[in-house]
């Protein structure tokens, strides 16, 4: 329990100084959270899966890396959501600013199939050829992202 406190406040932490850091070089909170916090949480994953792939259980390490990222998705959004519309200060419902959400939910899942389709391609086998591929994949996951997360093509006026 002690360990889940800890967790807790280093997170509070770590999205504080993230927001601050994105502030200070005008880098927008949206690119922040899909580099830097999305690292920051994902590096015990990243570490696991080196530990299991070296004793030789490719699978686990595999099964690891998509289970924590479906426990994100549907545990880890969802449950502060319910405390936080259970708990009585009169609120029932949260506004999610998402312009998005549609477009990234089927970007998402042509993520999906081109990692699983790369997967079949390579015979099931974790190798060097498939590692740069994923990490192309992030890439392309990366520009597109801030592409149409941007407001690129707004016109701002100049002030006078």
């Amino acid at each position: 329990m002690l360990s889940i406190c800890w967790i807790g406040i280093f997170s509070n932490f770590m999205v504080a100084w993230t927001e601050t850091i994105g502030n200070t070089f005008g880098i927008p909170a949206m690119i922040m959270g899909l580099t830097f916090l999305a690292a920051g949480t994902s590096v015990p994953d990243l570490l696991s899966s080196v530990v299991v792939a070296k004793k030789g259980y490719g699978d686990m390490a595999v099964s690891s890396s998509i289970g924590s990222n479906i426990f994100d998705i549907l545990v880890g959004l969802p449950l502060p959501w319910l405390v936080y519309c259970l708990w009585p200060n009169g609120e029932s419902t949260i506004v999610v600013k998402a312009d998005n959400v549609v477009m990234n939910i089927l970007i998402l899942l042509g993520m999906l199939l081109a990692v699983i389709g790369s997967i079949m391609i390579a015979g099931w086998k974790m190798t060097k050829v498939l590692g740069w591929l994923m990490f192309l994949f992030y890439f392309l996951y990366v520009v597109q992202a801030i592409f149409f997360g941007l407001p690129f093509g707004e016109v701002t006026p100049c002030a006078r």
